[in-house]
């Protein structure tokens, strides 16, 4: 495991001064063209996978990738939606699922979750995308459920007003994607899920 602190002197005494200028900028400036939604997994860093650099992302990671659809009561991932949105501006919000997703497999493979209650609750905002990939046996595949979800997260992710005024405007654009840890293959997904690959 690396230690952070060597980490952090590796990142100010070698990294930082290398991009220094990039840095003063950033002090004073906030401007990310892209909202990324992805899930918690630590294989799964968004800037890595499409090699930004600070200040490009404006990152929401959550387990699953998922979106709660908007409600008044709002919480921190709506909070942060419409701040991407209409204070930043953000003009294309990607929401990125992956292969090997521990919250997907939990419900494709239908683990008892009755000791995780606050788990069991939150992939309930999966619901939609458990029912859209079953099979006629009731039966769900990881692989075909993160697709799946994906797909469900941007219908999501379409309730808050925000984003929606924005999507209507033609001020922004919504993508899903699959990242594939493997191989570091990206799909972008249609609506339909069906995809084609960036980069194999």
């Amino acid at each position: 495991m690396q230690d952070l602190d060597a980490g952090i002197v590796h990142f100010h005494d070698t990294v930082f001064p290398a991009k220094a200028g990039l840095f003063a900028r950033l002090a004073t400036t906030h401007t990310p063209g892209t909202l990324f939604i992805g899930c918690s997994d630590a294989r799964v860093v968004p800037e890595l996978i499409t090699s930004c650099e600070p200040g490009e992302l404006f990152v929401i990671r959550t387990a699953g990738n998922l979106v709660p659809a908007y409600t008044a009561d709002g919480d921190g991932v709506a909070a942060s939606i419409e701040y991407a949105v209409a204070v930043l501006g953000v003009r294309r919000i990607v929401v990125c699922g992956h292969s090997g997703c521990g919250a997907m497999t939990a419900l494709a493979e239908r683990h008892d979750l009755s000791a995780m209650p606050t788990i069991a609750d939150w992939l309930r905002h999966a619901d939609a995308a458990v029912a859209r990939s079953a099979g006629p046996s009731g039966s769900v595949s990881t692989p075909a459920l993160v697709r799946a979800n994906v797909v469900a997260q941007q219908a999501n992710l379409a309730t808050h007003p925000a984003v929606a005024r924005a999507m209507a405007a033609g001020e922004i654009t919504v993508e899903g994607w699959v990242f594939d840890i493997a191989t570091g293959t990206v799909s972008v997904l249609d609506a339909s899920g069906s995809d084609r690959t960036v980069a194999a």
